[in-house]
């Protein structure tokens, strides 16, 4: 058996596709889960019973510590946070109580304890958007939504426990996930489920901003990589170089699922809207990483997970549709 790993987040969309990966590469992985809305352990179903489970928050710092010192793992992967833009912009509280003061406890709980790594995961949104090129890791931090600003403040906070405390942290800054399990008001799901249900889309704006798309599974791979080979104080971007405009993402989608174009409707632009974001990820190349998994052959696959999966995605989408009445989607 390898190293136990403990999982904050796990049974969140990215956290369990990393957990499923290291389960089946015989890591022994502890999963830390609040399981607020967004958090589901179906998502582990079939490694039931291989891993351990603790219902915790990572605000509670008496209780991950309690958590730390009886598993003793040599490692944190931290997914744990909210993460939807438009919650953000109505109401920023969980955000900052969770992305800011929640990381705040782990790298308390890291000081204190004999863990060799704390690797936070992190956002391509840190950079704020970029018209021409794409971000290296050496760009600014210039959030421009409350979310993001929650995960730069992070990162920040990261920075300076490394440099004043010596904690062994390490960043990655992933570009939008998509494929199975993602919850229904993320933009690939939201297309999917109101599409199958002949339902109006709605799209900001005219869909002219952009997005970089990679694979949940192939993220899942490249924090692995970074876990192992990452050098501790530094921060690896994770893209895929696969760019789309959301308005071509939705007629795509459309035609695949044979669903018509005139469900697409068009509506107010987001407050504080980035435009395109686009990461240079040859930090992270050199370690030995780089995507599987094209976005045709993605997205194929996520769509038809979803169709086989009905039963799941209705469900959720019966807890989300107050909020598509109010809040349209594109993070």
């Amino acid at each position: 058996m390898k190293s136990k790993i403990l999982v904050t987040g796990g049974a969140g969309f990215i956290g369990s596709a990393f957990v499923r990966l290291a389960l089946s590469k015989n890591y022994r992985v502890v999963v830390v889960d609040k399981l607020t809305y967004a958090g589901d352990l179906a998502r582990l179903k079939e490694f039931e019973g291989d891993y351990t489970f603790y219902k915790a928050d990572i605000c509670d710092k008496s209780r991950v510590t309690a958590i730390v010192k009886k598993e003793d793992p040599i490692a944190i992967v931290n997914f744990a946070a909210e993460t939807h833009v438009d919650r953000s912009i109505l109401d920023a509280s969980a955000f900052i109580e969770t992305n800011i003061k929640g990381v705040q406890s782990l790298l308390e709980v890291v000081r204190q304890s004999k863990i060799r790594r704390f690797l936070q995961v992190s956002t391509d949104e840190v950079y704020g958007e970029i018209k021409k090129g794409s971000f290296s890791e050496f760009a600014r931090l210039s959030p421009n939504n409350p979310y993001a600003a929650s995960k730069a403040s992070a990162d920040l906070l990261i920075k300076s426990y490394i440099r004043t405390y010596k904690v062994p942290a390490v960043i990655v800054r992933p570009c939008n996930n998509y494929g199975p399990w993602q919850y229904p008001e993320k933009f690939i799901p939201v297309i999917i489920a109101k599409a199958l249900a002949h339902e109006h889309i709605p799209v900001y704006a005219q869909g002219l901003n952009r997005r970089e798309w990679l694979y949940v599974n192939d993220c899942a791979e490249g924090i692995l990589c970074v876990l192992n080979k990452g050098e501790i104080g530094e921060w690896y971007n994770l893209g895929s170089g696969e760019e789309w405009r959301n308005i071509d993402l939705v007629k795509c989608m459309l035609s695949y699922l044979r669903a018509p174009q005139k469900l697409i409707t068009f509506v107010q632009d987001r407050p504080g809207h980035d435009f395109r974001y686009s990461l240079n990820s040859c930090k992270v190349n050199m370690l030995g990483w780089k995507p599987n998994v094209v976005f045709d052959q993605g997205i194929l696959s996520t769509m038809r997970w979803y169709v086989e999966h009905l039963s799941w995605i209705l469900k959720k989408k019966c807890q989300v549709r107050k909020h598509w009445d109010r809040v349209y989607i594109t993070k």
